[in-house]
């Protein structure tokens, strides 16, 4: 395996080379840099952008398309949630050069979300196993029907059991295994029902496990618990630069429903935040037994494990890198390293929100992409919006009202930014045109 420097240039992991989507993949080819047949759609495919950039869409109506990755030659790779003709992995290719995809193939018999590139394999994820397809000198699956196991036995018990994974430049391999409970109470969501304690659920899941990208039928004894405390992280990307692993993590709900003497509706929507951590081996952030307010900017202890909203935690408790406003669903996490986009974005971070469904009565929050500027392997400034629009509507009420939830990022060969779209199933391409 190449090492993660030389990687980068080829696919940025599993952002570079393919489209990840929940049940299946994708696979289109990209526009080479430079290439002037490559027109923006007039409206950016309904995107808002920063002065300079635009946008168009590559492909739709794909179904779930989860996260995803772009081949060096541009190629496409998608990983859908749901299996649709027998395919959960779908390319696809432009085979004219004008950035859109009239050519589509599939694979992969499996839900999942999560895909990766190198060089030399097509990794993806079902929700219980993490599979490898070697490749030939053109990128190309080689025999789609008859992948390596590389890590299997993993928990699915419904609730948070997405596997998105990535690789770093020495062969580990991280997959989140989310936690099967909103708070590990005995009973989940359940008004009343005390919290178990300590947490049994953290032995298996609620966490980050390490394997090894080249082992085979790997199962938890294979491998080790990198980092706990963890409800359920969607985005997971390798920063070259402070080598190290980030992840975004979905807090917790319900704290209204469960604690109306504690929280009120307003707290509830907007608590605990979304966060951004750096994980260092044996990283513990703290669920069940904490959350991080991004108002009281502290970890406070959870309210069935003593907390009163407002009770900070002297536990020794990883506190987010950065923290969002709670409840808008971050779903990949991409650090970019292209040459496309002006300086301020170079190694900075995008994260793709997904959206809430758990605001009301407020209204729902998310929809968008943000991107946070990095220095030196660090947040250097504060986040920022980067594309909105995605829901098509002013005002969401319900998460069903919008039309577009952004899910997957991926870098292209040129720089390009793409982006997946799980409700219809679109794929934006983002390139910067200059201006700004």
């Amino acid at each position: 395996m190449k090492n993660q420097t030389e990687k980068t240039n080829i696919v940025n992991g599993r952002s570079n080379w393919c489209l990840a989507l929940l049940s299946g993949l994708v696979l289109a080819s990209c526009n080479p840099a430079g290439d002037s047949k490559l027109a923006t759609d007039a409206d950016n495919g309904g995107l808002t952008l920063p002065e300079g950039f635009g946008a168009l869409v590559v492909a739709d109506s794909l179904g779930a398309a989860r996260h995803l990755a772009v081949n060096a030659n541009g190629d496409i790779f998608v990983k859908r949630r749901n299996i649709e003709d027998g395919r959960g992995i779908v390319m696809l290719s432009d085979t004219d050069g004008d950035g859109r995809a009239d050519k589509q193939t599939g694979f992969g018999d499996y839900n999942g979300t999560g895909i990766f590139l190198d060089s030399n394999y097509l990794y993806a994820s079902s929700n219980t196993d993490i599979f490898r397809y070697a490749l030939d000198e053109n990128g190309h699956v080689i025999d789609p029907n008859a992948p390596d196991t590389v890590v299997t036995g993993l928990i699915d018990r419904r609730a948070h059991n997405s596997k998105p994974f990535t690789i770093d430049g020495a062969g580990n391999l991280y997959v989140n295994i989310g936690a099967y409970s909103n708070a590990c109470q005995v009973q989940d969501r359940t008004k009343g029902s005390p919290a178990m304690q300590p947490c049994p659920i953290l032995d298996s899941a609620g966490g980050i496990w390490q394997f090894r990208a080249d082992g085979i039928r790997q199962t938890y004894g294979d491998g080790e618990r990198y980092a706990t405390g963890l409800r359920n992280v969607m985005g997971i990307d390798w920063n070259n630069q402070a080598n190290t692993l980030f992840v975004t993590q979905h807090g917790r709900d319900n704290l209204h429903d469960l604690f109306p003497e504690l929280y009120d509706t307003k707290a509830s929507a907007t608590l605990p935040a979304e966060a951004l951590f750096r994980l260092d081996k044996g990283a513990n952030a703290g669920w069940p037994y904490t959350y991080y307010d991004q108002e009281q900017k502290k970890i406070v202890v959870a309210p069935e494990y003593g907390g009163d909203g407002k009770k900070e935690s002297t536990e020794d408790y990883l506190a987010p890198a950065v923290a969002f406003p709670g409840h808008m669903g971050p779903n990949d996490l991409l650090f970019y390293t292209g040459n496309m986009f002006p300086e301020k974005y170079k190694n900075g971070a995008f994260v793709a929100f997904h959206g809430s469904w758990n605001r009301a009565p407020e209204e729902q929050a998310g929809y968008m992409v943000a991107f946070i500027p990095f220095k030196d392997g660090a947040p250097s400034g504060e986040w920022e919006v980067f594309a909105d629009g995605f829901a098509g509507v002013e005002k969401i009420a319900a998460p069903d009202d919008a039309k577009h939830r952004p899910c997957g990022l991926a870098q292209g060969p040129d720089g390009s930014l793409y982006i997946s779209d799980d409700v219809n199933g679109t794929i934006y391409r983002v390139i910067y045109e200059g201006g700004a």
